[in-house]
């Protein structure tokens, strides 16, 4: 069986920035033309084909690294297919980023160089290790436990209360989260909501979100939570990239009201790949890029 390739993708303005795992070399590859785009703020995928072939062709008239340090991998084009497409290591990138003198490439440069060091950053790289380790395996679907476990995982080493059900009440945009003295209880009665059918699973993530049982990391936690439920039971997980992150926030902001919207948006993004890693790692780079401010 060929070995599944490992990509992230991280988010700038919200926009996708894809790499491609190297084993080989121990590193990631970046997708210069996503940058470029970026970085040239531009929709069109052929104007910023066109746009690097002409800077490309410049930088190499001019002897530059840049040109000389890129390779080609494949990665997904806009007709649905895999092409090979120009990519650059994490030195390249910046060397890339230097050759747009502007406010933007600069503070480019500097999300590049630091977004791996934050405390989401580390904990990505956790949650990405996640999937090839027997730890998976081993999570409790479905209860509070297994949500601990998850916490845990993703946040041990980054929270000192990492793993710990909350001790102090907390809100988010003027919405109360359960009331921490009563978590107790409240959690012991989600646990024992049904998980059938995908309306009663989304009815149980849907109140395990209200109940926020941690200080932070509750979303990134959660979402792996629901995937590990509709996983055991209905045989399928969520391809998060499906649903925009507006769609998502507005969307749980109402389902403690209702849950139809929800439930909609997460019954469209379906789908049966539930071993397949890149389906995995998708789901971690979108989770993650719902958190950003």
């Amino acid at each position: 069986m060929k070995e599944q390739q490992k990509i992230s993708i991280r988010f700038f303005d919200d926009r996708e920035v894809r790499a491609l795992w190297d084993d080989h070399n121990a590193k990631w590859w970046f997708s210069v033309l996503d940058i470029v785009a970026v970085l040239t703020d531009q929709n069109d995928y052929k104007k910023t084909r066109n746009y690097w072939k002409y800077l490309k062709a410049k930088l190499k008239k001019d002897n530059s690294e840049v040109v000389s340090v890129a390779t080609q991998l494949k990665l997904l084009a806009p007709d649905g297919k895999k092409r090979l497409s120009d990519m650059l290591d994490f030195n390249g990138i910046i060397a890339l980023g230097k050759q747009f003198p502007s406010k933007k490439a600069n503070r480019f440069i500097e999300w590049f160089i630091f977004s791996g060091e934050s405390i989401d950053g580390k904990s990505k790289t956790k949650a990405y290790a996640l999937f090839d380790s027997s730890f998976i395996n081993n999570i409790e679907v479905g209860t509070t436990n297994g949500l601990q476990q998850i916490h845990a995982y993703l946040f041990g080493g980054l929270y000192d209360f990492a793993g710990q059900i909350r001790q102090k009440d907390i809100s988010k945009g003027g919405f109360q989260f359960a009331v921490s003295k009563f978590l107790g209880p409240t959690l012991k009665q989600i646990e024992e909501m049904p998980e059938n059918t995908f309306d009663e699973i989304v009815e149980k993530y849907v109140e395990m979100n209200i109940a926020h049982p941690f200080m932070e990391g509750n979303g990134r936690t959660t979402r792996i939570w629901l995937d590990l439920i509709l996983k055991k039971h209905l045989k399928t997980c969520t391809d998060w990239s499906k649903i925009s992150k507006v769609d998502y926030l507005n969307a749980m902001v109402i389902s403690s009201a209702n849950s139809g919207s929800l439930n909609k948006l997460l019954k469209n993004a379906l789908t049966n790949k539930i071993d397949n890693r890149e389906m995995f790692m998708k789901g971690i780079d979108y989770s993650y890029y719902y958190e950003e401010n």
